[in-house]
């Protein structure tokens, strides 16, 4: 399986697996943002896409020319789960988790330990052949747990990051089943 860090084209390695966004980081400090073309090659997407969900209200507005941190990461979030969820609940889902997308004060979470937990619930979901829904219950139960300093409410976060699992985990089905009728489809 060629394997990617979720909501973007980087290839996986071992440090991904306990701090996936640590591999971006570096680049932000040094340059002090991503431009829309950076942006647009890390996650796949087109620079109007990007540009969209910000008139949408689910990513907050640039300042200046490049894309910080925080919009980064809730790009990377949006971006892993479109293929199996309606961009509208994405949004709705983000709410629930940290509210208003220009406020932190409500947050619960700070993003980039929430895509970091995040992509290790699904990197080791991947490992183990975990895909069932007690299965990832207990691993999202786990996570949550080893970090509960960090995070505001832990019972509303199990249920998003429940959501968010599978939802990422119905994406990659999907595209590997468009795969698979693409190369039917090619025979006939």
């Amino acid at each position: 399986m060629n394997r990617l860090i979720p909501g973007t084209t980087m290839k996986f390695s071992e440090q991904a697996r306990e701090s996936a966004f640590s591999l971006i980081s570096p680049v932000l400090e040094a340059t002090g943002g991503l431009t829309l073309s950076q942006l647009s090659k890390l996650t796949g997407l087109e620079g109007t896409t990007i540009q969209n969900w910000i008139k949408r209200g689910w990513v907050s507005a640039t300042k200046g020319k490049k894309y910080s941190e925080k919009q980064i990461l809730r790009i990377l979030l949006i971006n892993m789960l479109r293929k199996a969820m309606k961009l509208e609940d994405i949004a709705n889902l983000m709410r629930y988790i940290n509210g208003d997308v220009e406020d932190t004060s409500d947050d619960i979470i700070e993003e980039v330990l929430l895509y970091d937990i995040l992509c290790r619930i699904i990197f080791t979901a991947e490992d183990e052949g975990a895909f069932d829904s007690d299965q990832i219950k207990t691993l999202v139960a786990r996570e949550v747990a080893e970090n509960t300093r960090e995070i505001a409410d832990d019972d509303k976060l199990r249920k998003a990051m429940f959501v968010m699992v599978m939802g990422y985990r119905s994406g990659f089905l999907r595209t590997e089943m468009e795969k698979g009728l693409e190369i039917i489809l090619d025979e006939m």
